[in-house]
């Protein structure tokens, strides 16, 4: 502590004795009875060899915070498409480096060149066809090219997926992820977020005849209970909470309606592509040379499915379902060897600031090798075992 007070005194009286010496410098200025904007050419020159020696320090500084902090804070890229995207980085990278030190050495190099001297007088140039022509061309034709570019690794990454893609639903709330895999038939139950309820470990909504008829149940037993919270005696309700209770009964009655409607043409052949889906809430395990196509969807709020380590990223969007692939090619185990770090981890991330809890919405990711990811698959129940079983008991 003492030794910070000190600094901060050296300090202060380092800055007291370069006003006093500006001061005393403007007094002798007076004396010799040179006037305040009376520059001569030697403080002319003298700025000049300051402006390029600030110009040396400049690009020192910067080509040092190139050479340390370049790389950033992520590895290598463990996927087939972002091996491209980091390509198209780094020509984006090369391409504004040659013309921050271009541009820059020569707003310092003329500053320092053309210094003001006596007797000299600065050139009248107002325009140029051909200067104007040059800086407009050339930076549309860099940027055209960056764009193609650009929008060809867009379309890799959001493309049709092939034949083998294996298809997993990633599904977003406040603050948790939860993947859903899709079996044996690489086929995605259909959902319907009316059917969303924790209460019979169907957190995504799937779609059955058992969790269409369980959740009508559901809803009628809360109109049941909020009618009779209403029609109660011994209770009493402020206006606006009983506006809000007839209310919630009319939106629940509207949903049943519809799910019965829904539940009255309902074909049990839709049943079959959910009963082998797996549901899984802790880590997300992919096979290393699979490509994935992942479809999302969010609850409640739009939130953003961010893999730094495989460079994708995808809104989720409440209402919506959006989608992307990648093909992982690194496996963890890989990865830490490469890093020398055994506590690495590949994670998924919301990047969207999606509420309070929000730096805690995060998923980690492991990819393994095919004989451990299909032992790891294998284990995990399937939808029929933990819900549809469950609740035909």
């Amino acid at each position: 502590m003492e030794s910070k007070f000190i600094i901060l005194i050296v300090i202060v009286l380092g800055i007291v004795a370069i006003s006093q010496l500006a001061r005393v410098y403007e007094l002798a200025a007076k004396l010799k009875g040179k006037k305040e904007e009376d520059i001569s050419d030697s403080d002319n020159r003298m700025n000049a060899r300051m402006m390029f020696a600030f110009m040396i320090l400049f690009f020192g500084t910067v080509i040092y915070f190139y050479t340390e902090y370049g790389r950033g804070l992520l590895p290598e890229a463990a996927s087939v498409h972002g091996v491209e995207q980091d390509w198209l980085m780094n020509l984006n990278i090369f391409i504004i480096t040659t013309v921050f030190f271009l541009t820059n050495f020569l707003l310092f190099f003329f500053a320092s060149k053309y210094y003001k001297r006596k007797g000299s007088k600065a050139y009248f140039f107002p325009h140029d066809n051909k200067l104007e022509l040059i800086w407009t061309v050339i930076p549309s034709i860099v940027l055209a090219v960056i764009i193609i570019l650009g929008l060809k690794n867009w379309n890799e990454v959001t493309g049709a997926p092939s034949e083998d893609a294996e298809k997993v639903e990633l599904y977003s709330k406040q603050f948790s992820w939860t993947a859903r895999y899709s079996g044996e038939d690489n086929v995605l139950g259909d959902f319907n977020y009316k059917l969303v309820n924790d209460d019979i470990n169907n957190p995504l909504g799937v779609v059955t005849r058992v969790t269409m008829e369980t959740q009508i149940e559901a809803l009628k037993a809360k109109i049941v209970d909020e009618k009779a919270k209403l029609n109660s005696d011994s209770l009493v309700f402020a206006d606006d909470i009983e506006y809000k209770m007839h209310k919630k009964v009319e939106r629940l009655s509207r949903v049943v309606r519809r799910l019965e409607e829904e539940l009255a043409s309902y074909n049990d052949s839709l049943d079959i592509p959910a009963l082998d889906d797996k549901i899984v809430r802790g880590d997300l395990h992919l096979k290393v040379n699979q490509e994935y196509e992942f479809q999302f969807r969010a609850e409640d709020v739009i939130h953003s499915a961010y893999f730094p380590h495989f460079r994708a990223q995808m809104n989720t969007v409440p209402g919506m379902k959006t989608r992307f692939k990648f093909t992982p090619t690194i496996t963890t185990k890989e990865m830490r060897e490469k890093l020398q770090d055994e506590n690495f981890n590949y994670v998924l991330l919301c990047n969207k600031i999606c509420g309070a809890s929000h730096s805690n919405m995060y998923m980690l990711v492991q990819v393994d090798d095919e004989a451990t990811y299909d032992a790891w698959i294998a284990e995990q129940p399937t939808f029929k075992s933990t819900v549809i079983d469950e609740l035909n008991k």
